[in-house]
């Protein structure tokens, strides 16, 4: 079964926070004890110090008053007092609770994004699907995603639970106060909420339209800005901003119709709410006229009225946190449930030991959707020997590449290094030992350093020494920090052919068994790749090497050379053999440079 990422599972997490959550939960309790008190405390006076009747609570006050205080100044004074430290008190308790949660919700879209499920899931996607999603919806779903689950746990539980609480406080000194009055109040605001809930309904999907079209706009930003350098070359800057402007205006529409239609929803529900305060007001005079209920009780009454609005409106805003976090979560699941690269078990390794292998191709069958790449494709390269590949662009030479190393699966066929199954041997191994340079190598906004080691443990010496294979150490010696050079984002800071030098020395530093020349000096001037290749013959001596070219001197370099042409080999042998073949040469190979 895919990945699933759900609120049990949320909950599950947040469990292991127990002692935040007992002591988040005490420090709301205290906060509610401090503030739902407040609104009955200077109204109760009114009764006592203005009307004359009772003096219950002026007898307690004259405990902590002196004579002198003991009138209805001081009374006043003393309650405003206690008003505001409850207030203060109050704050701080939700400040600190608050805190809390932050931590609490933090710490669980950390688990979800890093150790519990994107990052080990993005290790697993098949490259296919990193084709047809995109950088920009990923990065949308550790990113815009997470934020929205964690911005519904930190923010919005933290102030449910207070106002939730403060509710059953204020419900339960209005019982106190008087039963039957405080029971019209609390049955109408099932009925407040049950109507908001309805309105909600009605407006959830186009936070979800204003979400996936946001999540559209991103993508195109960043294939927009990472070929900037091409679509100016071209002059089409135009044309590409102008389709990235299309997007967001998509995102405008949809983001005025959710942002109007919520709050005309919400204003919906606060008028009900304000119609039900208008009731109650009605409601407390007239209970004042025909019951026991006095004129203080009911200014106290009203202040709890004004007091509950707040806690409703966030119990009622509540649902539409949930639904955001919910389309959010219904997202990251989407991507979870992308197909994972085969998991092959690995059970032999035919590096061990070997300072190369052999590599073996059997009926080797490939397609792209329906159109056909490699069709039942044979191939032997002998331990230690060098092979060229060349043929037409499309023919299935990086393609073979691709399925070399595993981010393809064929449809048919079988691939064996040292005679063992790629599936016997697994994927983690067959990379370890099998480094291919490309001819548009990614490269980091890192150090030059970063760069070659990939994370590997070098010394600087060994650096170098890869750097002088390639070509470029004394052009890295000449950079203002050496290794520690920044190169930019995707080594902007250096020339084509310098990338493809640095991602040689890259390969040099891995040291690996078996090495995959993808048009590695497509961007070198002849007397960089002579040089280049004199540094790579000595390096790559004895270890098994597949070249992919279009340029004669890097077919020159290989002990044998494969014709490819319709998924197939047409013809093999030495690059001396195929030039005196001149019909085959010219048909297949005059593209080359010479």
């Amino acid at each position: 079964m895919p990945d699933r990422l759900s609120w049990a599972e949320i909950r599950r997490l947040a469990l292991h926070h127990r002692k935040a959550l007992i002591l988040a939960n005490l420090v709301a309790v205290l906060a509610t004890l401090c503030s739902v008190p407040i609104p009955l405390l200077l109204p109760l006076l009114v009764d006592e110090v203005l009307l004359g009747d009772g003096d219950t609570a002026l007898q307690f006050m004259d405990r902590f008053l002196p004579a002198s205080w003991e009138s209805a100044l001081g009374y006043i004074g003393l309650m405003l007092c206690m008003t505001l430290l409850l207030r203060a008190l109050a704050l701080v308790f939700n400040v600190l609770q608050a805190r809390l949660f932050a931590r609490l919700s933090k710490d669980i879209v950390y688990r979800i994004r890093i150790r519990i499920r994107l990052i080990e899931r993005l290790k697993r996607i098949a490259l296919a699907e990193y084709e047809s999603l995109g950088g920009g919806t990923v990065a949308t779903h550790l990113v815009t995603d997470l934020e929205t689950i964690d911005k519904f746990i930190g923010e919005t539980l933290s102030r449910f639970l207070v106002a939730l609480l403060s509710i059953v406080g204020t419900a339960a000194i209005l019982v106190w106060m008087h039963w039957q009055l405080a029971l019209l109040i609390l049955l109408f605001n099932p009925l407040v909420i049950y109507a908001t809930v309805q309105l909600g309904k009605r407006v959830k999907h186009l936070k979800k339209l204003e979400n996936d079209s946001t999540s559209r706009f991103t993508q195109a930003l960043t294939e927009t800005l990472d070929a900037i350098q091409e679509v100016r070359a071209g002059n089409r800057q135009g044309f590409f901003l102008g389709r990235l402007g299309l997007r967001a205006r998509e995102v405008r529409d949809y983001a005025v119709a959710s942002q109007w239609k919520t709050d005309a929803s919400n204003r919906a529900s606060g008028l009900l709410f304000q119609f039900g305060i208008d009731v109650f007001r009605a409601a407390a005079m007239l209970t004042v006229l025909f019951s026991d209920l006095s004129i203080g009780q009911m200014l106290a009454v009203f202040s709890y009225l004004w007091f509950m609005i707040g806690p409703v409106e966030q119990l009622l805003s509540l649902q539409y946190a949930f639904y955001a976090a919910g389309g959010a979560l219904g997202r990251i699941n989407q991507l979870l449930a992308r197909a994972d690269e085969p998991q092959y078990a690995g059970s032999r390794d035919p590096f061990a030991g070997q300072a190369t292998v052999a590599i073996d191709v059997r009926g080797l069958q490939f397609a792209y959707q329906d159109e056909p790449v490699l069709e039942g494709l044979d191939l032997s390269i002998a331990a230690g020997e060098k092979v060229a590949v060349v043929g037409a662009s499309g023919g299935g030479k990086s393609t073979l590449v691709q399925l070399l190393l595993g981010l393809y699966q064929p449809q048919a066929g079988q691939i064996r290094f040292g005679g063992v199954p790629l599936e016997d041997i697994g994927l983690n191994t067959v990379r370890d030992n099998v480094a291919v340079v490309l001819q548009h190598p990614a490269l980091f906004n890192d150090t030059v350093r970063a760069n070659l080691t990939m994370g590997r443990e070098r010394d600087d010496e060994r650096c170098w020494r890869a750097l002088e294979i390639a070509q470029l150490a004394e052009t890295i010696r000449q950079l203002p920090n050496g290794l520690d050079s920044v190169v930019g984002r995707s080594g902007v800071r250096l020339s084509g052919g310098q990338r493809q030098r640095l991602a040689v020395a890259r390969m040099v530093l891995a040291d690996p068994k078996v090495v995959i020349l993808d048009e590695a000096t497509s961007a070198l001037d002849a007397a960089t790749e002579y040089a280049l290749h004199q540094g790579l013959n000595r390096f790559l001596e004895g270890r098994t090497t597949l070249i992919i070219a279009h340029r004669l001197s890097a077919v020159k370099q290989a002990d044998r050379v494969l014709v490819f042409d319709g998924g197939r080999i047409a013809e093999e042998g030495d690059h001396q053999q195929l030039i005196a073949e001149g019909g085959l040469y010219a048909r297949l190979y005059g593209h080359l440079q010479h």
